[in-house]
């Protein structure tokens, strides 16, 4: 069997692929999904356990409404019809982060079905059939010490608790075929939308690097122009949205290789590598009837009153894909231009530091600018570069002001990152504001021509042009304090050139 990976424009030619996703969220309830125990991320393992989320003989659940409620919005928000009667089920396999071992979860009979949801891919909309949404408890973390990280050559495996019981709730796409080369693209661009809604809800803050965001990607290939799909395989817990589309393409160049080998795709689980873009294998997949569901006998069925289900629908707030339409169109930006910002992940940004009194353009100059350009200098998100919106509108404020110049507003900048202090304040402090003074821009006008007679003479003479290094000179002086203009104007009329 050949061990070298195709090329991807030439896998597209002769393979299509599908793909599905199996996406986990975190709900953000104040405690665990069937006890009073905390949700809060963090702490000492094992401290926010009790009976019921350990599994303890004789504890009962008892269902979190808050938790209901948020998928059912959740459902509504994904286009779903959403189920007037339902039940939980025990969903039952041993493995030592699920203490009852048996998880509890819903089946055959969830609380949102037959949904959609609709994502941009280079211009296009691809609309994403959802399956199904339903509601869950978490199960706990492993951790294996020792070797790589994972249970194969560990020297030992500690269990911490805290996780399990905490409301999860899960979306599954329907297979999602005819996407072929932009299948990764498609892949990354759901997920995407998916998080910005969620986040828009407020049931979670789906924090891929917290684990409150987890994504499973299926990926299969099948001859392009076969009405026969192929053998699919589950990459589990893929972290971060770049890691969902580099998992979609990793698994279509592997399977190819596979197929052309005259190999056969075994239904697996699978292991991403953020280091190298690869996968491994985990396990066998499992069918429904390996897991043995059956109805949990704790807890009652739920019957979402439509009534209220309606007032939860009328209640959504604006969907993403429709808040940044509005707001390009506020903004007077090209499609390009807003898929740059959505790139630099700044809409929020930019719309609160518009909110904060700037102009759009000015707050887009700043965020996909300085400020991005530092976030990529420290590897971090946009949101964490020390500087909020309101202190960028107060930046540019000054700046519209005449206070400030651009090398100026830079520098003040660098003062808010480091924490010293507002805008102001720093302008204030470390004596930065332009010098508006033309009585003291004059003298350094007039010590610049008399420094430098022969630039004077040309621009005498006409060459208008060579005022720039006049000007640059007046600017040395000044620290950079004044205003370039003015010292232009300034520089001309001494020299009597109109």
């Amino acid at each position: 069997m050949t061990t070298t990976l195709p090329a991807y424009d030439d896998v597209v030619a002769r393979y299509e692929p599908v793909i599905g996703l199996e996406t986990h969220v975190e709900l953000g309830t104040n405690t665990k999904m069937f006890c009073a125990c905390p949700t809060d991320f963090g702490g000492e393992p094992n401290t926010r356990v009790c009976p019921v989320c350990l599994g303890l003989p004789g504890s009962l659940p008892v269902a979190n409404s808050a938790a209901i409620e948020a998928t059912i919005r959740i459902g509504l928000a994904l286009n779903c019809s959403i189920a007037s009667w339902c039940r939980f089920a025990r969903k039952n396999y041993f493995y030592p982060d699920m203490p009852k071992n048996f998880q509890i979860s819903q089946y055959d009979e969830p609380l949102c079905v037959d949904g959609y949801l609709d994502v941009e891919v280079n211009g296009e909309l691809v609309r994403i059939g959802i399956e199904r949404v339903h509601l869950e408890e978490d199960t706990g973390k492993t951790l294996h010490v020792g070797g790589s990280g994972r249970i194969h050559g560990a020297t030992e495996s500690l269990v911490d608790y805290n996780r399990a019981g905490i409301p999860l709730v899960e979306i599954v796409t329907k297979p999602v075929d005819g996407t072929g080369a932009l299948a990764p693209e498609v892949a990354r661009a759901y997920v995407t939308e998916l998080r910005d809604v969620i986040r828009s809800l407020g049931v979670s803050d789906v924090r891929m690097e917290e684990g409150s965001l987890r994504c499973d990607v299926n990926t299969s290939l099948h001859p392009a122009g076969s009405t026969e799909w192929g053998t699919r395989t589950e990459t589990k817990n893929v972290n971060s949205l770049r890691a969902v589309e580099r998992a979609v393409r990793s698994e279509m160049l592997r399977q190819a290789m596979v197929l052309d080998s005259g190999g056969r795709i075994v239904q697996e689980t699978r292991h991403f590598h953020e280091d190298t873009g690869d996968t491994t294998p985990g396990r066998s997949k499992e069918t429904a009837t390996d897991y043995r569901y059956f109805p949990e006998p704790d807890l009652v069925p739920l019957a979402p009153d439509p009534a209220w289900v309606a007032e939860l629908k009328a209640a959504l707030p604006e969907l993403p894909r429709l808040h940044r339409r509005r707001l390009q169109q506020e903004w007077g930006i090209s499609d390009h231009d807003m898929q740059s910002v959505l790139n630099a992940g700044a809409v929020e940004l930019i719309e609160a530091t518009v909110a904060a009194g700037a102009s759009p353009a000015a707050a887009r100059k700043w965020w996909l600018g300085e400020l991005s350009r530092r976030a990529n200098e420290s590897g971090g998100e946009l949101a964490d570069v020390g500087v909020t919106p309101a202190q960028v509108a107060e930046l540019q404020g000054l700046v519209d002001a005449g206070k400030l110049n651009d090398k100026l507003a830079r520098v003040v900048l660098e003062g808010v990152v480091a924490g010293e202090g507002t805008p102001t304040e720093i302008m204030t402090n470390r004596n930065l504001e332009v010098v508006s003074d033309t009585g003291a821009l004059t003298t350094a006008v007039d010590e610049a021509i008399a420094a430098n007679p022969d630039i004077a003479e040309k621009v005498r003479s006409g060459k208008v042009a060579a005022a720039g290094a006049l000007v640059g000179a007046v600017m040395k002086t000044t620290r950079g304090q004044a205003d370039a203009k003015t010292v232009r104007e300034l520089v001309l009329a001494r020299l009597g050139v109109s």
